[in-house]
């Protein structure tokens, strides 16, 4: 897509600190970083999020998440790691071109992933795992 931020750093009109390239995928450092670490690693195919991308570039993204997850874990010395990929604007996704989010976790770093818990009320469970198993057919 020609208006794509992550198309455009793809390619190189946009200059970006790449941490890894291969034929299907690219990651690079997040100029909004939650820690420092935190890489996005995006399919070089334009797709909008996981709810279009085909199975086969998907799979070839978690291929190079992983070894990139690795990679960040051990360069920055990181206690653990938060993989995350927002889909759709509610979930928080800002640039419609799938990516995943790997972040470096510190002991104490301060960061809050899910700061909200919301219950099911008698009977929702079932129900709502039954939808999701409808869809599923």
């Amino acid at each position: 897509m020609d208006d794509c931020i992550f198309c455009k750093i793809i390619k190189g009109e946009i200059p970006s600190t790449k941490i890894y390239e291969d034929e299907h995928s690219f990651a690079f450092l997040d100029i909004h970083p939650n820690t420092h670490g935190h890489t996005l690693v995006i399919p070089k195919e334009h797709h909008k999020n996981i709810l279009d991308i085909p199975p086969e570039v998907l799979s070839n993204l978690y291929l190079a998440v992983k070894k990139v997850s690795e990679a960040v874990f051990q360069g920055t010395e990181a206690s653990g790691l938060n993989i995350n990929m927002n889909n759709e604007k509610p979930a928080g996704q800002l640039i419609f071109h799938a990516h995943v989010h790997i972040i470096p976790r510190f002991l104490q770093d301060g960061l809050q992933v899910w700061t909200r818990d919301t219950p099911y009320k008698e009977g929702e469970m079932e129900k709502v795992a039954e939808k999701i198993k409808k869809a599923l057919s």
